[in-house]
């Protein structure tokens, strides 16, 4: 009888487990992704761009960050730096609008221009895939997410190359010594 009862659920996470892995191996450019009007997208659109993934709220207290990063945004933009935003809840909470209201605060309070994605989470158990690539087992930078504005940073061939943590300053010496080195890399 239990042998009836183990099996089934046995094969189940042999399943899950399976499909994790192949999240974790699937390449950033290929997770499916919604924008913040809902639209489905993915990365593919930013292919042989630098780009800087941030998980991002409205109500934290690192929320000034977006000015930084619109700021780097507007610098680097034109040598090939994308700064994508990723809105998160999972962090006290922080990041409770709809996708309107997130979008109308980003653009009226901190003139935010950067492509915002639609909210997600980043950490389990209900983590979204592309935080299963840049952070699971099989990661360049594995581990949780600790907080709001945590930055990875992607090469042009769509590799992470460095992980900052999400009170490391946008416009700080460290992340813009990496995205300029990323941006003379071909």
């Amino acid at each position: 009888m239990y042998c009836s009862l183990i099996a089934p659920l046995l094969k189940a996470a042999a399943v899950a487990a399976t499909t994790l892995t192949m999240i974790a191996a699937t390449p950033l450019q290929d997770v499916k992704l919604k924008d913040i009007d809902g639209k489905d997208t993915s990365l593919k659109a930013y292919s042989g761009k630098v780009l800087l993934v941030v998980n991002v709220a409205s109500q934290c207290g690192l929320t000034p960050q977006y000015k930084q990063l619109e700021a780097i945004y507007k610098k680097y933009k034109g040598q090939g730096l994308e700064v994508l935003g990723f809105p998160c809840n999972q962090f006290g909470a922080q990041e409770p609008g709809t996708a309107e209201e997130i979008k109308t605060f980003c653009s009226t309070k901190y003139s935010v221009s950067f492509p915002l994605f639609a909210k997600l989470n980043v950490n389990p158990p209900e983590q979204h895939p592309l935080y299963t690539v840049l952070t699971g087992k099989e990661a360049a930078f594995p581990g949780p997410i600790e907080w709001n504005f945590g930055k990875f940073l992607v090469g042009r061939d769509g590799k992470v190359l460095h992980r900052f943590s999400p009170r490391t300053q946008p416009d700080g010496g460290e992340v813009v010594a990496a995205i300029e080195s990323a941006l003379k890399a071909k």
